[in-house]
């Protein structure tokens, strides 16, 4: 049965979306294996492609919740494995995943992610992380940007010689800047547009490997 949109708030605009949502492919899939997000299936994608998470591994994970990404890497880590994760918004917890709600940029935030990961340098930095989008693309791509730049400084960081770095980048202004800059740390870099990715969308993800330290 096709779900209703009934709530009167909604704008027009805001329901198409909801339909668009409710009826997509990877939402529905992911009500059904339990994951909490459709972006699970853009890292599953990716990890059959470059195979960046290995049993055992430490990785951090930027702008986390709701979980998605935390979900798969902590399946593919196994026991041995630690996921540590972090994002401004509360997170539910997740079994063998330990989560860091606060702004990493704050001291007292990135000493806490620090701590949880027991002062180790990680094997992978992962970053799904995007703004509050406003339609207003000359707003949108500097806000998206800044946040990709704070990332690649966490991992910069935090990771251990020869480890990876993922993180989501919208094609834009500032886009090949930014390619440029993680080439500075990490000799070989490539671009994966996933098929869970909507086609409209302008996001890539960028895998970032053999980091130099």
């Amino acid at each position: 049965m096709a779900t209703r949109i009934t709530n009167p708030k909604l704008t027009g605009s805001s329901k198409v979306w909801m339909r668009e949502h409710l009826d997509d492919h990877y939402v529905q899939r992911a009500w059904k294996d339990g994951y909490r997000s459709r972006a699970s299936y853009k890292l599953l994608e990716i990890q059959e492609k470059d195979k960046l998470i290995k049993p055992g591994m430490m990785v951090l994970d930027l702008g986390a919740a709701p979980g998605g990404w935390c979900q798969v890497a902590g399946r593919i880590l196994g026991d041995r494995g630690r996921v540590v994760a972090t994002d401004i918004l509360a997170m539910d917890a997740l079994p063998d995943v330990t989560f860091v709600q606060g702004d990493f940029r704050e001291e007292s935030v990135f000493d806490e992610i620090l701590a949880a990961l027991g002062d180790q340098p990680v094997d992978l930095v992962i970053c799904d992380m995007a703004p509050n989008m406003s339609g207003n693309n000359a707003v949108d791509q500097p806000r998206s940007m800044y946040l990709c730049e704070l990332a690649l400084d966490m991992a910069v960081r935090v990771l251990k010689p020869n480890g990876a770095f993922l993180v989501k980048v919208f094609q834009g202004e500032g886009y090949e800047e930014y390619r440029r800059q993680i080439q500075q740390h990490f000799p070989v870099l490539k671009a994966r547009k996933p098929e869970a990715s909507r086609m409209r969308s302008r996001e890539v993800y960028l895998v970032a490997t053999g980091f130099r330290g």
